[in-house]
């Protein structure tokens, strides 16, 4: 029987090329629903810092569209801004910020996150590091006295930058005037721990609603968008560490960007490794990594850092921890 001129004749069927599962999920689906489940923490961060927190994210969002629509349409690329990846760009960015900065930072982290760090390398899918994190390190290098200067909470609805509310973050205190010091501006332990879990403290905006980050994870893990083996294995390698260098384990989760960096950024899906082995991998480095910059860098926090390097090495992790296939013979 002639079965190359009508295989369907035969009953033989030509398969495509993998995968062949369908789901009813989708980029901007997957996009809006991350975006959703951060509302929790930026809400909490308005309510501490007052509206000028919530223009920062809608400057930080609007910018981040609109680059990414502009570089679209004068590279001749389908527009695609609408799909909620520059949005939710913008507001990791944001969240990354103190809401002390002047309206045009987040302007400038938009530009470096969208048109160099995501366009240029071929826009969604193709970039190597994380956008939101490349903005804020680009940031943090070029303006560092704006993106040092924290806000202590206070609700405020003016708009105007304010210049008396400052104060230290609580790994900024620890690491210039120690852990007794920090434990002064709390009523003891325990109550340093609620404070800290509630968000009333000083520190970019994202990072003062651990609480409410955990909800949005608690959230993201339900839905099966993220898996718990890079913000799992990066949170436990930080405390054990922190641990064993004899510090304080809850007080290394609780502050800082650990919370927000490991569920929604440590977790991109462009940037870290596909198999699980190598994203427990991942976890381990970032938290390494985190570590040794609190402990011994000049920065008090170093979660940003941790990520952008790992990111490097997600091709050569997934290259480590690929399956073996047996049962061929050895390339000679």
């Amino acid at each position: 029987m002639d079965t190359e001129k009508n295989p369907q004749e035969a009953g033989l069927f030509r398969a495509s090329v993998g995968p062949h599962i369908s789901s009813g999920e989708s980029v901007p689906h997957i996009m809006w629903t991350v975006s959703a489940a951060l509302m929790p923490a930026a809400g909490l961060s308005v309510y501490y810092f007052g509206l000028r927190a919530l223009l920062i994210l809608v400057v930080s969002m609007v910018s981040s569209v609109a680059f990414e629509a502009l570089t679209q349409k004068l590279t001749g690329a389908k527009i695609t801004a609408g799909d909620g990846s520059a949005l939710l760009t913008g507001l990791l960015l944001g969240m990354n910020l103190p809401a002390s900065v002047p309206f045009y930072l987040p302007i400038i982290g938009s530009a470096v996150a969208i048109i160099i760090t995501k366009q240029l390398f071929g826009g969604l899918g193709y970039n190597i590091f994380n956008p939101a994190l490349i903005g804020r390190a680009f940031l943090m290098a070029s303006f560092p006295r704006f993106m040092t200067t924290w806000l202590v909470p206070h609700g405020s609805l003016s708009l105007a930058r304010p210049d008396a509310v400052t104060g230290a973050t609580p790994l900024g205190i620890l690491k210039e005037e120690g852990y007794d010091k920090l434990l002064s501006h709390f009523a003891g332990r325990h109550d340093m721990y609620v404070q800290l879990l509630l968000g009333h403290r000083g520190g970019a905006m994202g990072e003062t609603g651990v609480i409410a980050l955990l909800f949005g994870a608690a959230y993201l893990l339900y839905k099966g968008y993220i898996t718990w083996h890079i913000p799992v294995t990066f949170i436990a390698t930080v405390a054990v560490l922190t641990a064993v260098f004899g510090g304080d384990p809850w007080l290394a989760i609780l502050s800082g960007g650990l919370v927000l960096g490991a569920f929604f950024m440590a977790t991109d899906y462009v940037t870290v490794p596909q198999l699980k082995k190598a994203q427990v991998a991942f976890g381990l480095g970032c938290g390494i990594i985190t570590v040794l910059i609190r402990l011994e860098g000049g920065y008090p926090e170093g979660v940003c850092y941790a990520i952008l390097l790992m990111n490097c090495f997600t091709p050569l992790l997934d290259r480590a921890f690929k399956a073996k296939k047996f049962g061929e013979a050895p390339v000679k």
